[in-house]
This record gives C-alpha cells, sequence and structure tokens, in this order.
C-alpha cells in the first residue's frame, strides 16, 4: 500500500510537471539508485526525444537556419494531406486515415532487443470525428484495437489497459494497449484523443484553412452543421514491437513423453494460423514411386490460395521438426495409401496429431483454418 501511494504521489507531480517536486520526493523517501545503491541524485531534466539535424549541403553560418527534425511519428503527414484527401477521395467525416512508415526517436537507451528503437517502423491511423462525438469514438478504437489483437488468436489475458495519469498537451483522453512479454507488461498501441489540436495548428501556421463542410442536420437546430476543424482520434502501433509480442507468444521449447517412457524435445513456433508465413508443407514419403508428382500437384492446386513449402530429404520426423521451428501449423505427407485411396496423413503442429483426410481436401482445410 506504501509502494502504491508513493507511485500515485510521483504520478500526480509528473502530470504537473512538477520536477522540483518530485525529486524532492525521492529524497524525503530516500530513493537509491538500484546499480550504485547511492542516493545522489541530479536535477530533474526534460529529455529532447527528437532528433536534429542540418538540411542542405553546406553548413550554414548561423546554425538555426537550416535546422530540422526527423518525424518522431508518421501523424503529421496525414494531417496535412487530411483535405486533400477528403476531396479527392469524397470521404464523408467520420473517416480515417491510415498509413505505414518510419519514425525516430532520441531515445536515453535503446535496449530489449527490437523493443525500444531509435529508428522504427509506425502503423498509424487518424480518425476524424464531428465535435463533440470524439468522446464515443474514442471509446469505439479503445476497444475495436484491443479486439484487432485477439482476433489474431493471441491470448486475452496477455493483454490490460493503461490509461494515461499525465496527458499529451494536444490530448483529451489516452490509454495504451498492454501485452505481457518475458520482459513484464509493455506498450504496444496507443489510442489517444487529440481534440483538433493538430489541424488547428496547421492551420494557423500554414494560414490555410482545415475545414470541412458537414451538410448533415443537426437534430438541435434543424440545419447543417456547417463548417468546422474535426477531432481527430489516433491508433498508433509499433509494427516492430508486433512482431517482437508475435515471436515472444509463439515460441516454446516443449519435452515430449514418448510412449516407451522415454523424453524428447522439440523447438515450435506457435504463430497464429493466419499470420503463419508458409501455411503448409507438402511431404513425400519417398523421391520415388510417384509420389513426388502427387505433392507437386496438391502444391499446384494450393499455391494460389496460400504459401506452401515442398521438401523430399530426410526422414519424415526431422522434416516435422524442421517445420515446427518456422511455425508452419500443418504438414501432409503423400506416401503410398495415396495412390490407393486418394488420403494423405495430415499432422497439426500444436498438438502433434495426425489423421488420414481425403487429398482433394487439404487445400480447403488450410484455407478455413487460416482465414
Amino acid at each position: 500500500e506504501a509502494g502504491d501511494a508513493l507511485i500515485a504521489e510521483m504520478e500526480d507531480l509528473l502530470a504537473k510537471e512538477d520536477f522540483a517536486g518530485l525529486k524532492q520526493m525521492i529524497l524525503d523517501h530516500k530513493i537509491a539508485c538500484s546499480v550504485s545503491g547511492t542516493v545522489n541524485w541530479t536535477d530533474i531534466r526534460q529529455f529532447n526525444l527528437m532528433f536534429e539535424t542540418e538540411f542542405g549541403a553546406i553548413a550554414s553560418d548561423n546554425p538555426d537556419d537550416n535546422k530540422v527534425y526527423l518525424r518522431p511519428e508518421t501523424a503529421q503527414g496525414i494531417f496535412v494531406n487530411f483535405l486533400n484527401v477528403q476531396k479527392t477521395a469524397r470521404m464523408k467525416v467520420p473517416f480515417g486515415i491510415a498509413q505505414v512508415g518510419k519514425a525516430f526517436r532520441n531515445e536515453i537507451v535503446a535496449r530489449q532487443f527490437i523493443f525500444r528503437m531509435r529508428e522504427f517502423e509506425q502503423m498509424e491511423m487518424q480518425f476524424f470525428v464531428r465535435p463533440g462525438t470524439e468522446g464515443e469514438w474514442y471509446k469505439y478504437w479503445k476497444e475495436a484495437r484491443l479486439q484487432w489483437h485477439l482476433s489474431l488468436g493471441l491470448p486475452a489475458e496477455k493483454y490490460r489497459y493503461h490509461d494515461h495519469v499525465k496527458l499529451a498537451h494536444y490530448a483529451k483522453e489516452a490509454c495504451d494497449i498492454e501485452y505481457e512479454f518475458p520482459i513484464g507488461f509493455k506498450e504496444v498501441e496507443g489510442i489517444h484523443s487529440r481534440s483538433d489540436f493538430d489541424l488547428m495548428q496547421h492551420q494557423t501556421y500554414s494560414k490555410k484553412k482545415q475545414q470541412y463542410f458537414d451538410a448533415d442536420v443537426d437534430p438541435a437546430t434543424g440545419k447543417p452543421y456547417g463548417n468546422y476543424v474535426p477531432c481527430v482520434i489516433e491508433t498508433s502501433i509499433g509494427l516492430d514491437r508486433m512482431f517482437l509480442l508475435i515471436l515472444s507468444h509463439a515460441y516454446d521449447e516443449e519435452t515430449i513423453n514418448k510412449e516407451d517412457g522415454s523424453t524428447d524435445s522439440r523447438v515450435v513456433l506457435r504463430i497464429p494460423n493466419k499470420l503463419a508465413p508458409v501455411k503448409l508443407a507438402v511431404l513425400p514419403l519417398t523421391k520415388k514411386d510417384g509420389l513426388p508428382e502427387i505433392a507437386r500437384d496438391l502444391m499446384d492446386s494450393c499455391k494460389p490460395f496460400f504459401r506452401c513449402f515442398y521438401e523430399e530429404k530426410d526422414a519424415i520426423g526431422k522434416r516435422y521438426r524442421r517445420q515446427d521451428a518456422i511455425g508452419t501449423p500443418f504438414c501432409v505427407t503423400i506416401d503410398h495409401q495415396t495412390k490407393e485411396d486418394g488420403t494423405v496423413t495430415i499432422r497439426y503442429r500444436d498438438t502433434m496429431e495426425q489423421e488420414r483426410i481425403l487429398l482433394s481436401k487439404v487445400r480447403d482445410l488450410v484455407i478455413e483454418a487460416t482465414l
């Protein structure tokens, strides 16, 4: 309880940007550095998260003349092009603009593999809404984005929301979607109600209107809503972090108990079926007797719909293990019985169970399981 109270006090001071009070709190409670064990702290200062550089091939006499910054987010390109997209695509509010692109942050310490990097990929959406409706749309996207994560086949108990105590200067509401990595709960996506701040700033400094004309009728007045600068709900997700999340969730070193009482082990990537790069491995039992030809025919029928992998080298058990290690959810073995009755052995990655099914049913089974 004392720890919770201390964290609450710290968050309150951070929200007020009371750095002197925050340092005093640290000193009063004798909070020591976990590395050195000392309490000899410097004053608390803001850290510049933007990368600064110069524009042009020749340095200027005045260093401020050519100063530019690498973008810390992809959002501003969307705001600049808001009216261009709205008019050319004939969009009506509410609508969203999404993009994937690089962003740069001057992180104090880049760490934890690819979780925190200075150059990274972002997937962002700016959703433009009528002023006064941003609260309900914020709640909508907060829930919709979590459902998107769960739709990938990821477990709900690994996720949680973290509502922001300290809001950015432009935000009305903000929260993070956090995932429980092996290093603890960490942010993978942020949802922010950015009000009309960004469009208003671009309008103010460019001297060009960012207004949208809404012809829908306001029930309160019986007249069209008219011109306004839309408010924005932002969803921002780290593509690199999602990649790390999927691998963290999928990687498993499994001990297998055999029927004779001995044990074996395997490395398996339990990648959700819809995300697995290779959906199906086609494995002829031998390199002769027409089995490779049957396997190739199956490959040709499946390749237009999903990615397949063909292999005929080594014992079938070794081939299964290799597919487990790259996350292939289904393996099909073509054997001599296939030539007799048109059936194959299909093996399921997660359970290692096997069953005989008709060769003609393989493609539809994989498509249904990976939608």
